[in-house]
């Protein structure tokens, strides 16, 4: 029906351009013959009035159209986005929930906190695509199409046809003038001037009233269409800044809890450096730790808190219990406490028991901090106490 629609409108055009084309050779040119060839002064207004409702009419359509295709553009790639967006939250739910660490869950924590704000942020975008589409691009869509704009556009291309015709009548009144003063008792010609003048006044009267029925028309959808698309203008703009505002707040809630996140790794007990390390007092041997000297001792016999210790596996053990550990050759032990007895409480490779004594070799004193520092600085005060 459209096609038809507009296969028509390019015919109604081209006659046009051609009825004005003879008025205009007739009548010596301006828009139609219209302004010389008519000379009321209300109807050339009126006229000319319409000339630019027609115009300014078909330019907000055309502008209308193109926030359409816009945002009809967003939605199709805004829906693409929130896709990938949804996925990469299924990822990252994926490695928090299936991944652990030794060192501590903070990498699995972020992860978790991530996917969480982004699928918050895939949500709000899709609330935006449907509020774009159903208040934006569906109402202008409408207006492009609708009936008010192609009804007075119709009336405006009737009154258009009928002002031409008349212009024509116009000439023909004049050529009919023209030859009844050249034959001034010819009754037939005075008859056929008297028969164009009366068809050139009925057009007149009959478009007058177009006239004035289509620019009300037209002036009504003139200001339909600025209300509209201003109305539709300040809903997308709304809807974006509401939009980004939920996303700016979403993101803030993720930084700082990753920024706390990294203060609180920042601000963990730290170890000193190897040249403390080196040259603190010399560990004590296997002998004496099995003989009673434990976490309390100093090598001066004065007692002091001195923090974890650290040993390396010499002969491998398998544990009997669930309270013991299973050692191998060269793991490294954080231990807890060392008992008069000689067995000790502590932690490997993550896992914490006790009856660890007698498998141990070279007892570092390190201060207390985690057991990912405490193994790296016994690396380093091994290979330079040796």
């Amino acid at each position: 029906m459209e096609a038809i629609r507009k296969q028509a409108s390019k015919l109604r055009e081209q006659v046009a351009r051609q009825q004005q084309a003879v008025l205009r050779q007739f009548g010596g040119g301006g828009y139609g013959g219209s302004d010389t060839v008519i000379t009321d002064e209300e109807e050339l207004h009126r006229h000319q009035k319409l000339e630019k409702l027609y115009i300014s009419t078909r330019s907000a359509k055309h502008f209308q159209r193109d926030i359409v295709r816009c945002v009809e553009g967003s939605i199709v790639t805004g829906s693409k986005q929130v896709e990938i967006g949804r996925k990469l939250c299924e990822d990252s739910r994926r490695y928090g929930s299936g991944n652990t660490c030794t060192s501590g869950d903070t990498l699995t924590g972020a992860s978790l906190n991530f996917a969480n704000a982004r699928a918050q942020m895939e949500k709000e975008r899709g609330n935006l695509l449907k509020a774009l589409g159903t208040q934006v691009a569906e109402p202008l869509r409408a207006m492009v199409m609708g009936a008010p704009l192609v009804d007075a556009r119709h009336l405006a291309q009737r009154y258009e046809r009928m002002r031409q015709e008349a212009e024509s009548q116009t000439i023909e009144v004049s050529k009919r003038q023209a030859k009844v003063r050249e034959n001034p008792g010819n009754p037939e010609l005075v008859m056929k001037l008297e028969y164009a003048e009366a068809k050139l006044q009925d057009l007149k009267s009959s478009m007058t009233i177009l006239g004035k029925e289509a620019a009300s028309a037209m002036a009504a959808v003139e200001e339909q269409q600025q209300n509209q698309t201003l109305q539709r203008l300040i809903t997308l703009v709304e809807a974006e800044r509401s939009y980004h505002q939920k996303i700016l707040e979403i993101i803030e809630r993720l930084e700082g809890e990753m920024r706390f996140e990294q203060q609180r790794i920042e601000e963990a007990p730290q170890t000193p450096q190897v040249e403390n390390i080196t040259s603190s007092p010399p560990p004590p041997s296997y002998e004496e730790a099995s003989n009673g000297v434990n976490a309390s001792q100093m090598h001066d016999g004065t007692s002091d808190a001195m923090g974890y210790f650290l040993g390396e596996v010499m002969f491998p053990y398998q544990s009997d219990s669930e309270i013991e550990l299973s050692l191998s050759v060269g793991d490294y032990v954080v231990i807890r406490e060392v008992t008069s007895s000689g067995w000790a409480e502590g932690e490997c490779k993550g896992k914490a028991g006790k009856k660890l004594g007698g498998f141990l070799g070279d007892i570092y004193q390190l201060p207390t901090s985690s057991p990912e520092t405490l193994i790296n600085k016994f690396h380093l005060a091994l290979t330079r106490g040796r």
